[in-house]
């Protein structure tokens, strides 16, 4: 991929509306990809038009739309944005990189590519990394955030500071450290916020931790190459009240061969500048390409 895929990125718009993206917090990985591309280092950057495989559009329509109808063209976002809601012409063919992969809103996983959210602290390139092996994981389940949506109101109406084996807190006691808290952990809670996606997957992955995937409609990153099977367990919203049994029921042998995955997968959700083979930033684009093999720009355009 890395020898021949291309990319353009549209030099029209203007800043800070398009060419800008926030580098820390909870968004950034928009604006880390946005800045790999635009800095002109990465090998897969497209010098002309003709060698390009895949344009990147910051928001708008642009000259080389007409050779495919947008479909080897592809937006990324991490904002909380109902993609329910793009123009019908531009939501028929383009690739969108979303966070909120959601399929209750016209999510379409052959075309689109769900895309991890990750809270990026000012000065750093994401979470740290407190791996514990486990038998030094002392709780069974974890998850401390604040009651945004639905999903999170049913998980905090049947586990919020309730039980020691399913630690549920809105707001985490002074004594106890968050990042220490996960790494503690078996399993890390992983539910929606007001969109499907959550920053706790990646800060999961990044403590070792097997992860509860608390939703109902979300797509996970990387589906084609990964087998999330291995990784994780689904509870969707009606079971929410039957984590602690269904955790429970999932044999040692089991989840000692899960953690040992969650521990392989963790290079594939670490963000480096330059982006490096196999991390983050190169799995986006992997993911792109994969899609852009899919286009046959012949029959699109005739």
């Amino acid at each position: 991929m890395k020898k021949r895929f291309k990319k353009w990125t549209y030099i029209e718009g203007d800043v800070p509306l398009v060419h800008y993206g926030p580098v820390n917090n909870i968004y950034a990985i928009e604006g880390q990809f946005m800045d790999e591309l635009e800095r002109g280092k990465s090998q897969l950057v497209a010098h002309h038009s003709d060698e390009t495989h895949v344009f990147y559009l910051p928001i708008n329509k642009y000259p080389y739309w007409n050779r495919s109808s947008g479909a080897d063209h592809f937006l990324l976002s991490c904002h909380d944005w109902r993609i329910s809601t793009v123009t019908s012409y531009l939501y028929k063919n383009f690739i969108r990189v979303l966070c909120n992969a959601n399929t209750s809103e016209r999510f379409q996983p052959m075309r689109d590519i769900s895309l991890p959210e990750v809270n990026i602290p000012s000065g750093k390139l994401g979470p740290p990394h407190l791996d514990k092996p486990p038998n030094h994981r002392h709780i069974l389940a974890f998850f401390a955030g604040r009651a945004f949506g639905y999903m999170r109101t049913l998980l905090f109406n049947s586990w919020k500071e309730n039980n020691n084996e399913i630690q549920v807190y809105e707001h985490l006691p002074k004594n106890k450290s968050y990042s220490e808290s996960m790494a503690d952990s078996r399993f890390c809670q992983c539910p929606s916020c007001w969109e499907v996606a959550s920053p706790r997957i990646v800060e999961a992955i990044a403590a070792g931790c097997v992860l509860v995937i608390i939703s109902d409609y979300y797509v996970l990153p990387f589906g084609e190459v990964l087998d999330w099977s291995k990784f994780f367990v689904h509870v969707p919203s009606n079971k929410i009240p039957e984590i602690k049994r269904i955790l429970k029921a999932v044999p040692i042998n089991r989840y000692l061969e899960m953690q040992m995955r969650v521990r392989q997968l963790q290079r594939h959700f670490v963000i480096n500048r330059p982006a490096k083979p196999y991390d983050l930033l190169n799995m986006i684009f992997h993911s792109i390409w994969l899609r852009r093999l899919n286009v046959r720009l012949s029959l699109l355009s005739s």
